[in-house]
């Protein structure tokens, strides 16, 4: 079966929230466990954007923190960490366009997040796009 962009967004925001969880519980991990268990199939657009998450993890969440009003990234729940993570990982590192990388990850957000989290992410992106 195969999958939409929107869908494997899904994926890659469940496997940065795993990856999130062992690390908080010093739980070593194998990375290409954690993709079997969650994907049926070898797909490399989300093993690029798990990577470029875990590679540019300190860039990002500095950009983040920069980027919220009175609010640090490590303040969010596990899921919002990951979905922000990841649309400024799109929105800064992939040919995605803007305005895709945004949505995204704004939709993830409506579905996963509480509405003030789902505004903060959208203003976050917002933010980082004018100041690119």
């Amino acid at each position: 079966m195969q999958l939409n962009r929107s869908e494997l967004r899904v994926k890659i925001m469940t496997i940065l929230y795993q990856i999130s969880i062992y690390e908080k519980n010093k739980i070593k991990y194998n990375l290409d466990d954690i993709f079997k268990e969650t994907l049926d199939i070898d797909n490399e657009f989300v093993k690029e954007t798990v990577y470029g998450v875990i590679t540019y993890k300190n860039e990002i969440d500095k950009i983040a923190n920069e980027n919220m009003k009175d609010w640090t990234i490590d303040r969010l729940g596990y899921t919002d960490q990951a979905i922000l993570r990841m649309g400024i990982f799109e929105l800064l590192y992939t040919e995605t366009p803007d305005i895709v990388a945004i949505n995204e990850a704004v939709e993830l957000a409506k579905q996963y997040s509480d509405d003030k989290v789902k505004n903060m992410i959208n203003g976050v992106m917002d933010s980082i796009l004018h100041n690119k």
